[in-house]
């Protein structure tokens, strides 16, 4: 499996779940799950290679300021969640996201939690852990995720992505400094004023 073919797969899920209450991204993992189900484990193994570097390449402080913001708070767990999210959004979404994560201003999901009109956006956890599941379904036994992991790393051997550059740290908190990072994103969700400038 090549990039192309994993936003290919990507897109499709997406397509499937359209019609589909999926806040927690169940249905994209289910139909995730039962496509590479049917494929071998080496497909796993790709997929799961593509996603896992994706996934780094968003384990960053704006990032996560950006989750931060739109959900009034965001765990180490609800980050890994945030960011399997945003990877099923799919190839143009995502790259938007990488390069600026303040794009996600004009995300609709983003816009009706700042309307008011839902609690949270792009917590997807079930996505995580698509990999392992297909992995154990055409293994056909009794594994878990620990057999799917260790017979993974197996595969990757020494080729591990590298650690992702987190960028400059800064506090959340902070309205100054959140909108000085994410201008639009905090138009919609700081409420606190910014303070004159000494």
């Amino acid at each position: 499996m090549d990039i192309t073919e994993f936003w290919t797969l990507i897109e499709a899920a997406r397509a499937q779940a359209t019609n589909t209450v999926d806040d927690d991204g169940k249905a994209v993992a289910s139909y995730l799950t039962e496509r590479l189900a049917a494929t071998s484990e080496l497909t796993i193994f790709e997929f799961e290679q593509h996603f896992e570097i994706l996934d780094s390449a968003l384990y960053r402080w704006d990032v996560w300021a950006a989750a931060t913001l739109i959900n009034g708070g965001c765990s180490d767990d609800s980050f890994m969640d945030f960011r399997a999210a945003v990877i099923t959004q799919g190839r143009e979404w995502y790259e938007r996201i990488a390069q600026n994560p303040d794009e996600l201003a004009d995300h609709p999901d983003v816009r009706a939690v700042a309307a008011g009109d839902r609690k949270s956006a792009l917590f997807q956890e079930a996505v995580n852990y698509v990999s392992a599941h297909a992995y154990d379904q055409i293994t056909d036994d009794d594994t878990d995720m620990r057999d799917f992991y260790e017979a993974y790393d197996a595969f990757i051997g020494e080729d591990v992505p590298e650690p992702t550059d987190l960028g400059e740290e800064f506090d959340f908190d902070d309205a100054v400094q959140m909108r000085a990072k994410l201008p639009r994103l905090a138009e919609l969700f700081v409420t606190v004023p910014v303070r004159a400038a000494a």
